[in-house]
């Protein structure tokens, strides 16, 4: 058995936050952030509207277009950093209420920018072992509730949305996922966390707790750690399963930062057209991130049945992770 790459779906909201917003807010101009980022604008989630709201409009698409009954689905994985709520519930068991699928294993994965493809990894394992059949995975961030938008150096990067896939049980190997690659370093934790809010928090202050639920970088670090080890990752994945650079129809990386896919996409000798690239129009969304572009080049028609896509991601952890994944939508 194997498990094939069905369907994508995506949600983005309404409301846009453009970088001449932000330089009302902060001391930076659009040039200041286009230059450094590539990116122009990022959607930000209406007051009311949660995590979850968005995982589950990007889920019924999905689900709509994956070929298979809501109630055929046997498994519900979110990736996320910004859940509905901090321990508990999970924002997958709250997709899956919200959703009407009823009484499956719903969990939620942290991973951060890679979240997606770990979602996928685990969705590829249970389908593979034969414990489940269709999985329904997502990834959906409301970043804008984390962000700090006094600090220049984060707020200018990130947006809300969300982006779901099916992952079907299949027995044709040429619909099958190829392979997933996934890793973490929590030796480079300090490069970009949220450093209060846990456990592992101080607690000694109410204002101390809540400034430190923000997202924080080491921008410069974090860039240098991500170009080398998503060019190895990605090397590595395409020599074990000898597959080329040329053979990849959509190279799909983490829609972090231009200059970050750029070095990357270069270093694989990637041509323009083979890389996707939303991070101008959506910023950077974390787990949501790779489903979102997916769901970009699907709707505009670029996305075919039986194109190979090559998935890129890194993220806070330190984590990583990279796939081969065949678009396989059912016949």
């Amino acid at each position: 058995m194997y498990a094939a790459f069905r369907s994508i779906g995506a949600y983005v909201p309404e409301k846009i936050l453009t970088n001449e917003d932000l330089a009302k807010m902060v001391d930076t101009t659009d040039e200041w952030i286009t230059k450094r980022t590539g990116i122009k604008e990022r959607h930000i989630a209406a007051e009311n509207e949660t995590t979850s709201d968005m995982g589950v409009k990007a889920a019924a698409l999905a689900i709509e277009r994956s070929g298979i009954d809501k109630s055929e689905i046997d498994l519900v994985v979110c990736a996320t950093i910004s859940p509905d709520y901090l321990c508990m519930p999970s924002t997958a068991t709250v997709i899956t209420d919200k959703l009407g699928i009823g009484n499956v294993m719903s969990f939620d994965i942290s991973a951060a920018c890679t979240g997606f493809i770990y979602a996928l990894n685990v969705a590829k394992a249970f389908v593979e072992s034969g414990i489940k059949k269709n999985v329904l995975i997502i990834g959906a961030e409301r970043l804008s509730k984390i962000t700090d938008y006094t600090d220049r150096g984060t707020c200018i990067l990130f947006g809300d949305g969300a982006g779901a896939a099916i992952i079907s049980a299949t027995e044709d190997k040429s619909e099958a996922i190829v392979d997933i690659h996934t890793g973490s370093d929590g030796s480079y934790a300090e490069l970009l966390m949220t450093p209060n809010g846990g456990s592992g928090s101080a607690h000694d202050s109410l204002s101390a707790e809540a400034a430190g639920a923000f997202m924080q970088m080491k921008g410069n670090e974090t860039f240098k750690v991500a170009v080398r080890t998503l060019t190895n990752d990605v090397k590595e994945i395409l020599a074990t399963n000898n597959v080329s650079s040329e053979s990849i129809k959509h190279f799909v990386p983490h829609q972090a930062n231009y200059r970050i896919i750029k070095a990357v996409g270069d270093a694989l000798d990637m041509k323009d057209e083979q890389v996707v690239l939303t991070v101008a129009k959506f910023g950077n969304t974390s787990g949501a991130s790779i489903p979102m572009a997916i769901n970009d080049i699907y709707e505009s028609g670029r996305l075919q049945a039986g194109e190979m896509m090559l998935l890129d991601a890194f993220g806070g952890g330190l984590t990583w992770g990279s796939a081969l994944v065949p678009f396989s939508p059912k016949k």
